[in-house]
């Protein structure tokens, strides 16, 4: 199937944001990490188009949305989700994320709580220090990415973001290659943006406000083997939200809502249907009374 999905575009903030809507039903705002684009949610959109309408964006600075503008902060991120809902007429939205993604989902949340109907949170955390942390495999492994061959690299890339067991005897050329696809750039290259996407992360703390987000619907899905957002980091962003619910994805690494689609979208149907019952039935008993 073709990833192509019909573009639309927006001026904000000196950025030309680009993005797709695909599907119907409750409107769903889906945000991707570090060196990803629209593209990379197309697993998703595939498994909940038929329910739920699906927005998905390059993040400034990425793929179609340029230029990125003279700074690039989670907050400013944030506000560009916020302004594509309005140009699409969406007083509310489900709020999905990975990994930086997930830090933008937050700060939209607290920017702006009465718009988000409910929060997903797919390998992420809670604060850029996890991410970011010195850790001497983390490094080493974020080093393997950056030298070497090209095959080297993009096989470096594949051991950062998949489990060891999906590597063992996987075509690890022909894997990079599809997954090449969905991040939308060659697995060996690192887009332009990328390096100050981490350091907009790095400076990044959601921590002191996630009591705030009391009483909002939230899922947050974890990897068991997932190096860059490990499950402690999942553990304890659902532990600093009243009422979040947890859940890990044993054999599976960051790179999970690509590789087991099926389970990811499996949870996120259910956490929607979930979240959009009592906001049906309330706009039900408005309309009758």
């Amino acid at each position: 199937m073709s990833l192509a999905y019909r573009r639309q575009s927006t001026l904000h903030r000196g950025c030309t944001l680009s993005w797709f809507v695909e599907g119907d039903g409750p409107p769903v705002v889906m945000i991707q990490g570090v060196g990803v684009g629209a593209a990379g949610w197309r697993p998703q959109v595939e498994g909940l188009a038929s329910h739920f309408r699906c927005l998905c964006l390059d993040n400034r600075g990425f793929g179609a949305s340029q230029p990125p503008g003279d700074a690039l902060t989670v907050e400013m991120m944030a506000d560009d989700a916020l302004a594509l809902m309005d140009a699409q007429g969406w007083e509310s939205a489900h709020v999905m994320g990975h990994s930086l993604g997930g830090l933008v989902a937050l700060y939209l949340a607290h920017q702006a709580r009465e718009r988000v109907r409910s929060l997903a949170l797919l390998c992420t955390f809670a604060t850029g220090a996890v991410p970011t942390r010195l850790a001497p495999g983390l490094l080493l492994m974020g080093l393997r990415t950056q030298l070497g061959t090209r095959r080297m690299r993009r096989h470096a890339f594949l051991r950062m973001v998949l489990a060891p067991e999906e590597l063992a005897h996987a075509d690890k050329d022909a894997l990079a290659e599809q997954l090449a696809e969905l991040f939308d750039h060659d697995l060996a290259d690192q887009p332009p943006v990328a390096m100050r996407q981490f350091r907009a992360m790095r400076s990044a703390d959601a921590t002191p406000f996630l009591q705030g987000l009391a009483g909002l619907p939230t899922l947050v899905v974890s990897a068991t083997h997932d190096p860059i957002a490990p499950p402690t980091a999942g553990q304890a962003l659902a532990a600093g939200i009243p009422g979040a619910r947890f859940v890990e994805i044993p054999h599976a690494s960051h790179g999970v809502p690509l590789r087991f689609p099926d389970r990811v979208n499996a949870l996120l149907k259910e956490h929607l249907d979930a979240a959009e019952g009592p906001l049906q039935s309330a706009r039900s008993g408005y309309e009758c009374s």
